[in-house]
């Protein structure tokens, strides 16, 4: 009983000892410490003119493709000027090991009238409004070159994260002008809920980002279900030439039930993407591709009254070049230009939901990727900066689209399809091309960084 009680004590007079030394050392770092914090941000927007518009209804029943994008629905030969994105961030350092990221947002500012949308960061009365986009914690160093991001945050292989300086948006650099190709198709670029960002080396040449949060963005979670994400990247040659590997899951409905002979609904999405590019002050190019598999996306009803649920498939690709034509004497850019086409075809598996003899109408869960509809997106521009962090970027901005459904009855591999004209989906059945091509001089400003 003794040998025990002498033992403890010599215990607790260690630990006692040990708790001293750190609160010590801690007093010593905190003294050295100041905590501080900087306000930032940021707003882009346009003088735009509609040159042409995709309208495949008529003047009455206008029908429009495109769905989220910027200027789907604005009639031709209107002008507006708009914000599209106004920031305002504020960053502190709480400690040497932990920091804090706050952001206020307000962005596509599409609330009916000309751009028809009815949607978009706005009050009732349709006046321009931010909502909280951003707010973590992140705790540096949980081990050896590795960071815990708890919060709202930026989603891997988008925005600049705490340990990834060149990701696909970054390495683009123009969202003043329009998102990635899968920003567009709203693969969340941020979401609430936790992350590990770290880096395989002492310098940041290779790294990953891992990430589980709702899969809603800045709205509430509305499921059981959770949205993994991650990616993992390699730099090479002093960073110049980038190779970046993602990929994402979410379950969306699970085991629903449904009448017909599939049984339950069972809903759910995985993306691969791949971005590649060669990024040096003087010349950037850049390619990203994705595909985006959506189980059971497509509900079908058959002529024999029951439900079907098919799998979408969705492929694109993004090729962008940018570089310097004047610098300045600090060998800052004064002059650059900027030119990007994107591809984008959803109807990877149409050809199952068209084909099938039994098919009488179907509906589409997931309105960013019907299947029926391809698009080209083409952007090219000059980006004039008169002072660090000031632009002024005249550029051109066309998205066209056609149908992967010809006039003719037939899809594109030429099987005969049957019931589109009642089914929900036949407006856009019709093999005529139509452009959306804006005009745009954009106005881009940094502040507080």
């Amino acid at each position: 009983m003794r040998k025990s009680f002498t033992k403890l004590s010599i215990y607790c007079s260690l630990f006692i000892s040990l708790a001293g030394t750190a609160q010590a050392q801690s007093a010593d770092t905190v003294a050295e410490f100041k905590p501080s914090g900087k306000l930032w941000g940021y707003a882009f927007g346009d003088f735009a003119e509609k040159g042409s518009t995709d309208n495949i209804g008529t003047a009455a029943a206008p029908v429009y493709r495109g769905g989220s994008n910027q200027y789907t629905g604005m009639p031709a030969n209107t002008s507006l000027f708009q914000f599209r994105r106004v920031y305002l961030g504020y960053n502190y350092d709480i400690s040497t090991r932990f920091s804090a990221e706050f952001l206020l947002a307000a962005e596509d500012n599409f609330n009916g009238g000309l751009v028809n949308q009815g949607a978009g960061d706005v009050t009732v009365n349709g006046k321009f409004a931010p909502y909280v986009k951003l707010v973590n914690i992140r705790w540096k160093n949980l081990w050896h070159n590795t960071d815990l991001v708890i919060g709202s945050q930026a989603t891997p292989s988008f925005a600049k994260t705490g340990r990834n300086d060149q990701t696909a948006e970054e390495v683009w650099s123009y969202r003043s002008i329009e998102r990635t190709v899968s920003d567009i198709r709203r693969t969340p670029s941020f979401d609430m809920g936790a992350s590990l960002q770290g880096w395989f080396d002492s310098k940041g040449n290779f790294g990953y980002d891992v990430m589980v949060a709702n899969g809603t963005s800045a709205k509430p979670e509305t499921d059981m279900f959770k949205w993994f994400s991650g990616d993992v990247y390699a730099k090479f040659l002093d960073k110049r030439l980038i190779v970046d590997l993602y990929q994402d899951y979410e379950r969306l409905n699970w085991g629903v039930y449904t009448k017909g002979f599939n049984g339950p609904w069972y809903h759910d999405r995985n993306m691969t993407k791949l971005f590649l590019a060669w990024n040096t002050k003087m010349l950037t190019i850049g390619v990203e591709g994705f595909q985006n598999t959506i189980l059971g996306d497509v509900t079908e009803v058959g002529k024999d009254g029951y439900t079907y649920h098919r799998t979408s498939k969705a492929m694109a690709y993004s090729a962008y070049v940018r570089g310097r034509i004047l610098s300045n004497p600090q060998g800052n850019a004064v002059l650059s230009y900027f030119a990007r086409y994107d591809n984008y075809d959803p109807s990877g598996n149409l050809n199952n939901v068209v084909g099938d003899p039994n098919m009488k109408t179907y509906s589409v869960a997931t309105s960013t990727y019907e299947p029926t509809t391809k698009e080209q997106f083409v952007t090219f521009g000059l980006d004039f900066t008169p002072f660090k962090n000031i632009h002024f970027m005249p550029n051109v901005w066309m998205n066209t689209y056609n149908s992967a459904l010809a006039y003719d009855g037939k899809n594109s591999a030429t099987t005969p399809y049957s019931g589109m004209g009642t089914n929900g989906s036949a407006g856009l059945v019709n093999g005529i091309k139509g452009t959306d091509a804006v005009y745009r001089l954009t106005f881009y400003y940094v502040y507080g960084k």
